[in-house]
């Protein structure tokens, strides 16, 4: 067949790009290899329109012991010999489209991210965004997802230790799923993603292909429209028992010494393993499509190099050592076939039966090769206008304190999300440590050191809507306080940067911004970016979505006995606020969802006041000078003080210390940079010294009682009747629509 710019558009690839490619091959390339460079030149793969600047991210640090994007995840030292290896990634639009499948690859395809590089997974999270919980569509979506984590993390056997979900209605039509999993591994015994040594052989191992996820790559590079629905064989199918076993029979061979280098298949299939792999150190490959292991006959050329069927690894072996490597595999029931070997002259060639169907070099496919990279035009949003005018008098506010509480603890964004983590096993592997002792970030044992990790995933996208710069460094600046909050010091960040259409120059300023003030904030706080994921178009036929930079971070405990908790511990403990109130409700979940105001600047900010008050906390909780540590988040002042109170069934009497900020202000407010402590009596003194020294405002707002919660001296009941509305909210809406029939559940 005559390939022509048309046929390239039809495979999402550009005229420009298709004279490129014509200029690199020296020839027309043929189907087959067109299909190649849509696969790996599409954003999904190239990061063609955000390299330039991820470039820009602060990507280097002491702890570091890979450089960030060198490796399929990143990998940082915990001591004792150990490494924790970390990544997080978006699998959106197959989970808009088939969201069991969608949710259950792609936590699949984060966990063979850390176990390729030889580290065992101990901990998943995720970071959902959803339409709003009262339309059947969300509904739809929300049961989907959920069932599909919970299924293949459950049968996998790695915990869900975490995460965050939001509900608005930006996120109807396009959800937002990002997983992000955690391993173990000792120094020294990583393994690398990279091809090496003229002869050795290159083996397929895992799960046969299939048809399933061809184009999966260039579908995630796409908005969606209502004709995506067609385009569901770009939807992977896993199979949580396969890649349990997959785990196992890698993390085994590993061991025998055979290995010189292996990357699992996930965006682009086996296009994109043999070009990254060769690519990297500068080696070719001979493969024979034909050895590849199916699951359905007559499958061409280009659609085994294009499939995304889960569960599967490409590995380069050491000649001479193949039968450790069969033998490994044979004992874990697995299909292992040699499909080729490696060669020096940098250029892929794949044989159907003896005939070459393809011949490329592998580094003019790949991200930091020969794939393009654009700088795309930036625009000042047209709704900034809108937050610009924002006028705070022109707000009715509301004065009944406890009935805003009342309404806000019942939110889906604020309310107890007991509903979701239910439906997830997370305590298989005996490594999580805060289930029945809550912190702000989850704390899991460091096995087989004694050491801990506290993991969390943080964004609220309407603050990077409202302002990307600043919304983006809060993000961070978050993440690092739930960190510091849970007892550890942060180690690093990945991220997960869900943007529209690049070719939106509105959408690719949030993005630009966002990332400076990401990186900003990332160097404030020493934590390097070891890598992520970028997912554009993120949009509808309504428009893009909040611009949502989901930062995944890890922090440090040296001994488990160091973790910090959320909740209060006494009645007759004090409770102080620790950092300033601002008469400020910009972008809070009480303006935004209570007073249906839309567009309002980000809650206040400043990235020094923050960087000072946790290095406040670290030391207080070092010395062992407060009993819990909360950070005042969505919902403000008030929801924070009842969440610390929930664990335990305490309640609290406290006032408002400041008679110059408005009453909703202080109680709801969403301004930054504020941690609620509770200090018992006998350490009070050495407490309030040691803030004091540190310039941190603080005030001592109330004390722990036994149960009955007082608010500026009005009644507000007993605790046990709001943590049923706060355990409840969602589970009781979900379940009134299931009765109604409106809940599709899977």
């Amino acid at each position: 067949m005559e390939i022509t710019a048309s046929t390239a558009a039809q495979l999402r690839i550009t005229e420009e790009e298709f004279e490129l490619i014509k200029i690199k091959l020296g020839r027309t390339p043929n189907f087959t290899e067109l299909c190649a460079f849509s696969g790996m030149w599409s954003e999904h793969c190239s990061y063609k329109n955000s390299i330039k600047w991820l470039k820009k991210l602060p990507r280097e640090g002491k702890k570091m012991l890979v450089k960030a994007g060198e490796e399929n995840a990143g990998l940082m030292d915990i001591g004792d010999g150990y490494g924790v290896v970390f990544k997080i990634e978006s699998h959106n639009h197959p989970s808009a489209i088939e969201p069991f499948q969608g949710a259950a690859t792609g936590v699949g395809g984060i966990n063979r991210d850390i176990f390729t590089m030889g580290a065992r997974p101990i901990a998943s999270l995720n970071s959902l965004r959803f339409g709003k919980l009262s339309e059947a569509k969300t509904q739809h979506l929300l049961s989907g997802v959920v069932h599909g984590i919970g299924h293949y993390g459950n049968c996998f056997g790695v915990p869900t230790v975490g995460g965050e979900i939001y509900f608005e209605s930006c996120y109807h039509t396009n959800p937002l799923v990002n997983a992000m999993s955690v391993g173990i591994v000792k120094n020294g015994e990583t393994v690398s993603a990279t091809a090496e040594g003229k002869g050795n052989p290159v083996f397929f191992v895992g799960s046969a292909t299939g048809k399933d996820g061809i184009g999966g790559a260039s579908f995630a590079s796409a908005e969606i429209t209502k004709d995506s629905a067609e385009e569901l064989p770009a939807v992977q199918v896993g199979d949580p028992f396969q890649e349990k076993k997959l785990l196992e029979a890698c993390l085994e061979v590993i061991k025998t010494g055979a290995v010189v280098g292996m990357q699992d298949m996930g965006a682009a299939g086996i296009i994109c393993s043999t070009s990254e792999m060769s690519a990297k150190s500068g080696a070719g490959m001979i493969v024979h499509l034909d050895k590849v292991p199916t699951r359905q006959k007559g499958m061409k050329a280009w659609e085994l190099l294009l499939s995304e069927s889960q569960e599967r690894m490409l590995m380069v072996v050491e000649k001479g050592k193949e039968n450790l490597v069969l033998n490994v595999f044979e004992k874990w029931d697995l299909p292992c076939s040699q499909i080729g070997e490696v060669t020096e002259d940098g250029i892929l060639q794949f044989y159907m039966k003896g005939s070459l169907e393809a011949e490329l070099p592998a580094n003019e496919l790949v991200l930091g090769g020969g794939a393009p990279q654009y700088d795309r035009e930036v625009k000042r949003p047209g709704y900034f206008d809108k937050i610009a005018a924002f006028n705070i008098a022109s707000v009715q506010r509301r004065s009944d304190i406890k009935a805003i509480a009342e309404e806000l603890i019942a939110l889906p964004n604020i309310a107890s999300k007991k509903w979701v983590y239910e439906q997830y096993d997370s305590m298989v592997g005996t490594g999580l440590v805060s289930t029945n002792a809550p912190s702000d970030a989850a704390v899991v044992i460091a096995k087989p050191t004694q050491k801990a990790l506290a993991l969390t995933t943080d964004c609220n996208s309407r603050y990077v809507f409202a302002d990307p710069y600043t919304g983006a460094m809060i993000a961070v600046a978050e993440a690092a306080r739930n960190i510091v909050c849970s007892g550890a010091e942060p180690l690093g960040v990945t991220n997960c940067l869900n943007f529209g259409n690049p070719y939106d120059p509105e959408v690719y300023f949030q993005f630009t911004q966002a990332i400076t003030g990401m990186g900003d904030a990332c160097r404030k706080f020493d934590t390097p970016v070891t890598g992520g994921n970028v997912s554009f178009y993120n949009q509808s036929p309504d428009g893009p979505v909040y611009p949502t930079p989901t930062i995944g971070m890890v922090g440090l405990l040296n001994r488990v006995t160091d973790k910090m908790t959320l909740n209060f511990k006494a009645a007759g403990d004090r409770i102080y606020l620790l950092g300033i109130s601002r008469n400020d409700i910009h972008s809070s979940e009480y303006l935004h969802k209570l007073l249906q105001v839309e567009h309002s600047p980000c809650p206040y900010f400043n990235l020094d006041e923050e960087y000072n008050l946790q290095q406040l906390i670290r030391q207080l909780i070092q010395k062992k000078l407060i009993a819990s540590a909360h950070d005042v988040s969505e919902g403000g002042l008030a929801i924070t003080l009842l969440e610390s109170a929930f664990t335990l069934s305490l309640g609290f009497d406290v006032r408002q210390d400041d008679d110059g900020i408005a009453k909703d202000a202080y109680w709801f407010g969403e301004a930054q940079s504020r941690i609620v402590v509770s200090v018992k009596e006998n350490m009070l003194n050495e407490f309030e010294e040691i803030v004091k020294l540190s310039g941190i405002h603080f005030s001592n707002i109330g004390t722990v009682s036994p149960g009955e919660i007082v608010v500026d001296g009005e009644a507000w009941g007993n605790i046990g009747k709001w943590k049923d509305l706060y355990d409840n909210a969602i589970g009781s809406f979900l379940q009134n629509l299931e009765g109604e029939g409106a809940l599709n559940m899977i």
